[in-house]
């Protein structure tokens, strides 16, 4: 949930400051004054002195009793209250997390036209989360809070038209929208239009636009801009080529805990391409990538099982990464499943299974897999022989320049003469 996650994250952070920091006069001052008119059950006095103790802002930070504070307005009424209560439950901070919750006091301030709440209570609803899934109410929420301005709606509903998700698929749309919500500072936003500017969907093709954006967003520390402006660095796609301040801006993302970046840092240590080459620690990083989910890492992190660099060697391992990986689509490791079925290692050989997996990764392009599975037909190993077949897909591993594919054709075509 990324406005939640940002907004959490954004109350972590003032933590930090009040730890370091006396509390401003100002702000203590302010507290004292909401306090007397919240004993008085001010409504407006206890969202904001709830506000305060969420936050730390001229009173000791207290979830609890933030919670209980925001409660009482919330239940007089008041929709910012309504929204901070829910947004309590949504991350379980001072209450237990409830998301049904957090989208029942959504509803209620989102009713009154408040668009954080409305924005949030959209993302719920895109989600599936606390509520049932609706796409077509998530899209009419989002529309309710962009058109108040609200950043983090422009944001999302862009994203549900440059994807098609509950209404046309519009890039031009998508574009204008994430521009709205750049324009206003937010760093998702400006992280996804430098995407469009990169494929040159809905706007021009403009790799000093990409950087650009891809910047700003940085500057406010957001991982995946992080990423994106790292992959500029190490390509030179509108920046000067910079290994070095590629891996600088990998490890800030990784360090935020964000898998992509952790997999690329880890193939950068694997390969030594900007950093010493340490085996050790591209397995380190690919764990906790893998750990997450990624899929590309459980892929990678399977070979370094398979090959023993880095890691001890275990095939049972590599073969449950590789699984992993294979059930999200993933057609390296498809082909690498496909592999040790179609060997027998690790497992007991199977090659209609290999051929099946070897098809999967083909179907995708993997040209290593269309080679492997042209071998399967033109031996008649695991399926029907046919020379026809297997020509075709050597062919079209050879066009993404394969050489052992280029070596196979030429093989299959002295055979033929």
């Amino acid at each position: 949930m990324r406005l939640i996650k940002a907004i959490a994250g954004g109350a972590i952070v003032v933590l930090l400051v009040i730890l370091l920091t006396k509390p401003h006069p100002s702000a203590r001052k302010a507290a004292e004054f909401y306090k007397k008119l919240a004993d008085r059950a001010n409504a407006v006095a206890q969202g904001n002195l709830g506000v305060r103790y969420q936050n730390g802002r001229g009173v000791p930070k207290d979830l609890g009793k933030a919670a209980e504070l925001l409660e009482k307005a919330a239940n007089r009424g008041f929709a910012p209250a309504q929204y901070g209560l829910g947004l309590l439950y949504a991350t379980g901070q001072g209450v237990p997390k409830d998301l049904g919750k957090a989208a029942e006091l959504y509803q209620k301030a989102a009713d009154q036209g408040y668009a954080d709440a409305q924005n949030n209570l959209g993302w719920l609803r895109e989600t599936g989360e606390g509520v049932p899934k609706d796409l077509g109410k998530a899209a009419e929420l989002y529309q309710k809070a962009t058109n108040q301005g609200n950043a983090g709606a422009q944001n999302s509903l862009g994203r549900l038209y440059a994807t098609g998700r509950g209404m046309p698929k519009d890039l031009n749309k998508a574009a204008e929208l994430y521009q709205k919500a750049a324009d206003q500072g937010y760093a998702d936003a400006q992280n996804n239009l430098g995407v469009l500017y990169a494929t040159g969907e809905g706007v021009p093709k403009d790799f000093g636009k990409v950087a650009e954006l891809y910047q700003k967003a940085t500057d406010q520390g957001y991982a995946v801009a992080q990423t994106n402006l790292g992959r500029l660095y190490a390509t030179g796609n509108g920046v000067p080529k910079d290994l070095g301040k590629a891996t600088e801006l990998f490890q800030k993302a990784a360090d935020q805990g964000y898998a992509v970046a952790q997999n690329i840092l880890g193939w950068l240590y694997a390969t030594g391409e900007g950093v010493p080459k340490d085996l050790g620690k591209a397995a380190e990083l690919y764990q906790k990538a893998a750990d997450e989910g990624n899929a590309d890492a459980q892929n990678n992190l399977g070979w370094l099982h398979e090959t023993g660099e880095g890691v001890r060697k275990d095939l049972a391992k590599a073969t449950e990464l590789y699984q992993k990986a294979s059930d999200q689509g993933n057609a390296g490791a498809q082909n690498n499943l496909g592999r040790l079925y179609a060997t027998g290692q690790g497992m007991p050989k199977d090659l209609g299974k290999a051929a099946e997996l070897f098809q999967k990764a083909a179907d995708q392009g993997y040209a290593a897999a269309q080679v492997g599975l042209g071998l399967l037909y033109a031996t008649g190993e695991g399926m029907p022989k046919d020379l026809a077949k297997a020509t075709e897909l050597f062919q079209k591993a050879a066009d993404q320049g394969n050489e052992i594919a280029t070596t196979l054709l030429k093989r299959l075509s002295a055979e033929n003469d």
